[in-house]
């Protein structure tokens, strides 16, 4: 089964490169971030069109996560972060699908850091590891994928010392992501390649696309139940290079049914 992750940056305005990437790529499984639009303008028909079930949680203009499936059924099982009922951002969603039990994310940004919205990344964090360790307790596979935000060593970006004070990849960050892996997650980018240059976001300023001046903050974590089933993955770079593409490119991963 082959899952994806993809933060669009916009579903309406960047249709035609998911579509284009869903009939070349057919993945099983879609995580989408950043959809950008509210409900009721999520483009339901050209996804059902393109043979794919769906599940979204919208907001105007900003925020916005979806679930794709191939020709399955998908279980919604929730659409918000447990631990703050005031938080009206649209930033995550779990499903059940084939037996996978399955969170898409989108964790906040954070900048400008120090300030509220590097306060309010923090405290998502921390809701989301209260989440994660909930979840590692169910005897199933489960994955928590998604545009985590996080840089997570010198290894995920292009010189590294030119982000030291963005939200990204400040200490309290890295240390954050750190907790969560500790819990018992694996990074599966990171146990296929440990070492290799692997980039999923390319800013469309300063050509950093072309001279691969990337950030790998996309991420798959897996428990316990999926680390002997995954087979391989990686990134469709390519797809970053389209014509009015996201500034993320989409990362993929296959595990054995």
């Amino acid at each position: 089964m082959k899952i994806a992750t993809y933060n669009v940056n916009g579903i309406n305005a960047r249709l035609p490169v998911l579509l284009r990437w869903l009939k070349e790529t057919k993945p099983d499984v879609v995580c989408l971030q950043e959809l950008k639009s509210p409900d009721e303008k999520i483009p339901k028909q050209e996804i059902a069109d393109a043979g794919y079930n769906a599940i979204w949680h919208g907001q105007k203009r900003w925020n916005g996560v979806a679930i794709l499936a191939r020709d399955m059924e998908i279980k919604e099982l929730g659409r918000t972060l447990p631990g703050d009922p005031e938080d009206v951002q649209s930033r995550y969603i779990e499903a059940d699908i084939n037996d996978l039990h399955i969170g898409c994310l989108y964790l906040p940004n954070g900048n400008p850091a120090p300030g509220p919205k590097f306060d309010y990344k923090l405290d998502w964090f921390k809701r989301l590891t209260g989440r994660a360790k909930e979840l590692l307790e169910i005897d199933r596979p489960v994955i928590l994928t998604g545009d985590y935000n996080v840089i997570p060593t010198e290894k995920d970006v292009y010189k590294p010392e030119r982000w030291i004070d963005d939200a990204l990849f400040r200490p309290e960050t890295r240390a954050a992501y750190e907790k969560l892996l500790a819990q018992g997650w694996t990074d599966a980018i990171r146990k296929l390649y440990p070492e290799e240059t692997i980039y999923t976001f390319w800013d469309y300023f300063r050509n950093a696309y072309s001279r691969n001046a990337g950030l790998r903050i996309d991420h798959f974590l897996l428990n316990e139940h999926l680390n002997d089933r995954l087979l391989d993955a990686g990134v469709d770079k390519s797809v970053r290079g389209w014509e009015k593409t996201s500034d993320h490119a989409p990362v993929w991963i296959n595990i054995k049914d």
